[in-house]
């Protein structure tokens, strides 16, 4: 059974852990997963691919034929860095403060709320007797905050996770995320000519470039088939730097993209539409990708999801299909061939925001979900 008093305690002890990714550190907060996993004897092991950056997999074996038992296996994977705490708190940013039903901190609902409760529904399935057939898996990885290239990207792509389903567990109020927007990120570099600013026609001004650039880039419209789930594709200038001094012509300007586009649109049309709009201001350029995310959907009716929407009506929870305009990590299990959604507990509108909190309530209740869909899975 569920103990909300132990989840509570459970997840301020992980807020009160620093993993502020950057600069990234996971150490302390691994080592808490470490030792509460083994105390239910699951076989427990640290992949770290850069120093201080451990994953943590722990492994609950099924019943079944060892190679069948990890075919099947569920994945449950939250993960344990946060972004930086900042300033203008008015509660403790590391757990603890429970004021009214509410655990704040930096992480308790992104994502920190969500990796206790996949633990206590694994203790309290362990603590009930429960014997799974298939393996459970939790996987409590990095860098999530900063595109997981230390995390749950190389845990994939050398194959040490390779499950039948993950549940990716890092949404908020019971959302079950069946679709996603592709993610582009890029700097683009352009390249002028230096000048004395009161003679300003001897020189090329990279910033006026790029301001131009950039008003074609947010008029561009792109072609795309609407989304029952998802809104319209986004173009976002994130940062711009350039030139030396006021009274100098500038040689040098970089802006960066965020571009988040439609399932069924290709991401390499979508490289070379900006590639074209950049070179219809100058052929001077150089553009640097930082990401290229695939767009992600499953169906409504995949027996999965439609297992854990009745796993959340079971104990009284309604478990809402969404998409979502943001990037999880569920995009890069379909690389591998792994089916995949996200859903959490945390509270929307405060992921990333000062006093950031999660409800006691929605845990609880979201630890009761997971333990239910646990057992549902492991019977099908």
């Amino acid at each position: 059974m569920i103990n909300k008093d132990r989840l509570v305690k459970l997840t301020q002890q992980t807020l009160s852990i620093d993993s502020q990714n950057p600069p990234g550190n996971e150490v302390n907060i691994a080592d808490l997963v470490v030792k509460d996993m083994k105390s239910l004897g699951f076989e427990v092991e640290v992949v770290t691919y850069k120093m201080n950056r451990p994953n943590v997999i722990a492994t609950w074996k099924g019943s079944l034929p060892r190679a069948q038992a990890a075919k099947e296996a569920l994945l449950l994977t939250p993960h344990t860095d946060v972004v930086p705490v900042g300033t203008g708190w008015k509660h403790d940013p590391f757990g603890k403060d429970v004021i009214a039903g509410k655990i704040y901190g930096r992480g308790a609902s992104d994502d920190k709320g969500n990796l206790a409760c996949a633990m206590e529904a694994m203790r309290s399935l362990a603590e009930d007797g429960f014997r799974p057939r298939k393996d459970i898996i939790l996987a409590a990885t990095a860098d999530e905050e900063t595109g997981s290239h230390q995390g749950i990207k190389p845990l994939l792509n050398k194959g040490v996770l390779n499950p039948r389903l993950a549940l990716v567990l890092d949404s908020v109020d019971y959302d079950t995320v069946i679709a996603q927007k592709g993610l582009f990120h890029a700097r683009i570099q352009v390249f002028g000519k230096k000048a004395h600013g009161a003679t300003n026609w001897r020189g090329v001004n990279a910033i006026e470039q790029a301001a131009e650039i950039i008003r074609r880039l947010k008029a561009h419209k792109f072609t795309f088939k609407k989304h029952l789930l998802l809104n319209h594709p986004t173009v976002n200038v994130g940062t711009i730097k350039g030139g030396d001094k006021v009274n100098m012509v500038a040689d040098l300007c970089e802006f960066s993209i965020d571009i988040r586009y439609m399932p069924g649109m290709d991401p390499r049309k979508v490289v070379a539409q900006v590639k074209a709009i950049v070179r219809s201001v100058t052929d001077k350029y150089k553009m640097i990708v930082d990401d290229l995310q695939l767009p992600y959907e499953i169906s409504a009716k995949d027996p999965f999801v439609r297992a854990f929407v009745s796993a959340a009506s079971a104990v009284g929870q309604k478990a809402r299909l969404k998409g979502s305009d943001g990037a999880t990590v569920i995009s890069f299990f379909q690389l591998h061939g792994i089916t995949a959604f996200a859903t959490g507990f945390g509270k929307s509108g405060t992921l990333h925001a000062n006093d950031e909190y999660a409800e006691t309530k929605t845990l609880y209740h979201g630890s009761r979900v997971l333990e239910r869909f646990i057992k549902d899975y492991d019977i099908m």
